[in-house]
């Protein structure tokens, strides 16, 4: 198997950023998720609260190209984000504006934000970010940058004890290799320091692995020619030519670069709402059959008890320890290290799993 393709979200809720090699780190990508846009909503007696902005319901973010430019070697904050805002035909004209890729927060107003029961700070952009996205939006938003804060990691280690397999030697990953290890061990790597692990504004973990093999089996879902698209499912790591389709579903760790590469441990399932219903090209939800994507995948891939509703596409990584700032690239061998002989079970403290 090989990697596929490299991604980050420099804004939480609007289209990625492709890279041909990234950095890996414990709170993910560099620069993935470090903004986020949140709705001022006014109530009756004038009283604003912010409302924490997603594709699944804000669309339109899928409009929004955000393109990294990497800090120089003679000034690390000369970086920036250069969003390109596409509007659908008839709809206006195209905009584009250049955000800091870290921005000095000196005098910046500080904002409570919580996701998933996961508190954290963040500093509230200038004027003139927030003004360009509430008319872009056509509603009221502010741009806001984590900084320095982090957010929880909120993993729980209750899950079902699904026995996990390594790769003979010689390197093969067939599912009859030699047990060795239980997916309780594995997760303790990360869930025993769950008090230190962090997130940027990533939903659950720093990174989601996908497969284009589990695609393409979404593909037969539709009538031919018609596609679906892989980048509605926001992964950030995305692997190419496995053996089967949904295999990924039993993968416990994956190295990436030769057994002395990066090692991924792929914890949690990763349960799909109707974000994946929405049209990139309108900015609305779709209207045809791709707009019934969640539905087709409710009949067979609603495989984890933990969230038994949700279908699933993907996995929840984390880095494992002794990986940080390797160096991972489009192309580089991608081996399944450890695998699991059952499902293991979504369970997160701040979403309900029943």
């Amino acid at each position: 198997m090989k990697i596929e393709a490299l991604l980050t979200y420099p804004i939480k809720g609007l289209r990625a950023h492709s890279l041909d090699s990234a950095e890996v780190t414990k709170h993910g990508f560099s620069y993935d998720r470090r903004f986020m846009l949140l709705e001022v909503k006014k109530g009756e007696d004038g009283t604003p609260t912010l409302r924490n902005m997603a594709i699944a319901h804000d669309p339109r973010g899928s409009r929004f190209f955000p393109k990294i430019q990497q800090p120089s070697d003679y000034n690390a904050k000369d970086g920036k984000i250069t969003v390109v805002f596409k509007p659908p035909p008839g709809e206006g004209e195209e905009k584009t504006l250049e955000i800091p890729l870290e921005p000095s927060t000196e005098g910046l107003e500080v904002t409570e934000v919580t996701m998933h029961k996961s508190p954290t700070k963040a500093y509230q952009m200038p004027e003139e970010y927030c003004k360009w996205f509430t008319d872009c939006f056509g509603y009221e938003v502010i741009l806001v940058y984590l900084g320095e804060h982090l957010r929880p990691v909120l993993m729980s280690s209750t899950h079902a004890d699904a026995t996990t397999q390594q790769p003979a030697s010689g390197g093969s990953t067939g599912w009859l290799s030699s047990i060795t290890s239980t997916a309780t061990s594995i997760l303790s790597s990360v869930t025993n320091n769950a008090e230190e692990s962090k997130v940027t504004f990533a939903d659950c973990a720093p990174y989601l692995v996908v497969s284009s093999a589990s695609m393409s089996d979404l593909h037969r879902r539709f009538p031919e020619p018609m596609k679906a698209d892989i980048m509605k499912f926001r992964p950030n790591i995305i692997v190419s030519d496995a053996e089967k389709p949904w295999e990924e579903d039993y993968w416990g760790e994956i190295a990436i670069g030769g057994a002395e590469g990066a090692k991924i441990e792929c914890i949690h399932n990763c349960g799909r709402c109707k974000s994946v219903n929405i049209d990139y090209e309108t900015g609305k939800p779709a209207t045809d059959e791709s707009g019934k994507l969640l539905a087709k995948m409710q009949s067979d891939r609603r495989v984890d008890k933990g969230v038994k509703y949700s279908p699933i596409f993907g996995r929840y990584s984390f880095l494992e320890a002794g990986s940080e700032g390797k160096t991972v690239k489009v192309g580089d061998e991608v081996m399944v290290t450890k695998r699991n002989e059952e499902h293991t079970r979504f369970d997160w403290k701040g979403l309900a799993t029943t």
